[in-house]
């Protein structure tokens, strides 16, 4: 885990989306994640009595969905203070070790980056 609070303009723009999920949503997590081509997915937390899961493996299978063939990052906004380690996993399997993920506290303020 690497202490980073200056973010580019892209991967402000997928902490910002992953802000509004969050928010428009209701819900305890909101993620997004940037593909090879600068596509992104934006997605909450999915909580139905037959199927949980967070918002970035959310994010990431909606990527995989639409034909991503890899991430170049990945951003998570919530109250918690560390990713689980299948969340990390998700974005690794798609987007390769080394490939950054951004946690932000629900106000924005980056948290920390951690590498897939």
């Amino acid at each position: 885990m690497t202490e980073r609070t200056d973010l580019g303009p892209e991967d402000q723009k997928i902490v910002t989306l992953a802000r509004s999920a969050r928010a428009r949503n209701g819900v305890p997590e909101g993620a997004a994640v940037r593909d090879e081509t600068g596509r992104t997915y934006v997605a909450g937390t999915v909580s139905l009595a037959s199927l949980e899961l967070s918002a970035l493996r959310t994010a990431v299978a909606m990527a995989v969905a639409s034909g991503a063939e890899s991430l170049e990052a990945a951003a998570v906004v919530s109250g918690a203070e560390a990713l689980p380690g299948a969340d990390l996993a998700a974005v690794r399997d798609l987007g390769g070790p080394g490939t950054p993920v951004f946690l932000a506290a629900p106000d924005g303020t980056l948290h920390h980056t951690t590498e897939a």
